[in-house]
């Protein structure tokens, strides 16, 4: 979802001059009032509408995407199917990942926490009145029915120390529109998957197939059909979907197309809940040129580190020693570099060629500036932030194939 979001950021990246300013406020008319995160000042972050910048934001970017399960508004298929767990009104943010651009944008990286993280959230106000309780323990996909988009960030940022200036939500029906709109994404499955459970139903054989539509929802939400049947199996099928999709975009000069960018940018503001901070789209735009020059071997998906909860097999908490190491990295805006495997329901392809990272061996812990390091005072080249193997996920320039329960 990272991915096709910011695809549809880029409308304007090579439009110039008139048809610039013509496609930005066309898109502009049909983006939905924003979402106010509460501990973003009214305004902020916005471009000036009376010029259109297309130059680059800017410094870094902390971008929070939520996928939302709810049924409300997504069709008759999905609020009648009995193989779904209805979830109404807000829902629950099933898919939350952080994208984080680094300052001098050559370095980009999308961070994946599972949905049945138990972390300690902050009080948050939920949006029809009243305010829930701060808690030492909540399970992260409520935190949306909790307190809306705005208490999905305040809970992302106690857990990792970041300040996220951005945030916006996806449903169903929007992951389906904004695969059309991309016009379908080619991903490898090494063994077949087979999942029952997804609307539609789910059935790919080994080998590549071009997912589109509805099955590129499913292939997104499968959980059963790949990897060990569990959610984090499903973060790394995710991982594999949005590699793909970066390498056809880098491949296929999508970023050099206005028509596509356009329609990407329609498809995003029709289907997405946006924060105030993201409804002018220039904003938008200078947020995707931040992404134009960072090359697949510099964007990496990983999962956030985590253990089995000891009081409940069914649930997730932080591994300390991991999830130190990757707050430190962000916050102290280091280039991220992984050295271990994909995850659970990923393989590396046979065909792909030797990934850009160093092995493990080459460095036990990453050479990491302090944690207080602000992110507005990083240099221009941050320091080189090498992973240990227990944190997962997988480069771009890494091409993986998805792995059949």
């Amino acid at each position: 979802m990272a991915s096709v979001l910011l695809l549809a950021f880029g409308v304007v990246v090579v439009s110039g001059g008139a048809l610039a300013v013509i496609a930005a406020w066309d898109v502009a008319s049909s983006v939905k009032p924003g979402v106010h995160l509460n501990h973003v000042a009214p305004g902020a972050s916005q471009a000036d509408p009376t010029a259109v910048d297309v130059s680059a934001i800017g410094g870094g970017v902390n971008l929070l995407i939520t996928g939302t399960d709810t049924r409300t508004g997504q069709g008759a298929a999905f609020s009648s199917n009995a193989d779904l767990t209805s979830s109404s009104g807000a829902g629950h943010n099933d898919v939350t990942m952080l994208l984080h651009i680094s300052q001098n944008h050559q370095s980009v990286s999308v961070i994946s926490f599972p949905r049945d993280l138990m972390i300690a959230v902050p009080a948050c106000a939920h949006p029809d009145g009243g305010t829930y309780a701060s808690s030492s323990r909540v399970i992260l996909n409520s935190t949306l029915a909790r307190g809306g988009l705005s208490c999905v960030v305040l809970s992302i940022e106690k857990l990792t120390g970041l300040q996220i200036p951005f945030a916006a939500q996806i449903s169903f029906a929007g992951v389906t529109a904004m695969s059309d709109a991309v016009g379908g994404v080619t991903v490898c499955v090494a063994s077949p998957i087979n999942d029952l459970y997804t609307n539609p139903p789910l059935h790919l054989a080994a080998g590549e197939h071009t997912i589109v539509g509805g099955e590129a929802l499913s292939f997104l939400r499968s959980r059963h059909g790949v990897g060990d049947g569990s959610d984090l199996g499903r973060i790394s099928n995710q991982q594999v979907f949005l590699g793909a999709l970066a390498r056809k975009v880098e491949g296929g000069g999508m970023l050099a197309n206005p028509i596509t960018l356009f329609s990407l940018a329609k498809a995003a503001t029709n289907n997405m809940i946006l924060s105030d901070t993201l409804t002018d789209p220039i904003t938008l735009v200078q947020i995707a040129l931040a992404l134009k020059d960072t090359g697949l071997e510099n964007m990496i998906f990983l999962q956030y580190p985590t253990v089995v909860d000891p009081s409940d097999v069914n649930r997730v908490v932080p591994e300390k020693a991991g999830a130190g190491i990757l707050n430190a990295a962000l916050v102290a805006d280091a280039l991220l570099r992984l050295s271990g495997a994909p995850g659970r329901a990923a393989v590396g392809s046979a065909t792909a060629s030797p990934s850009p990272v160093a092995s493990a061996s080459a460095m036990s812990t990453p050479n990491v500036p302090p944690a207080s390091a602000s992110p507005t005072t990083a240099p221009n080249s941050p320091a080189d932030a090498l992973f240990p193997s227990t944190i997962i996920g997988q480069s771009t320039a890494q091409q993986t194939c998805s792995k059949g329960s």
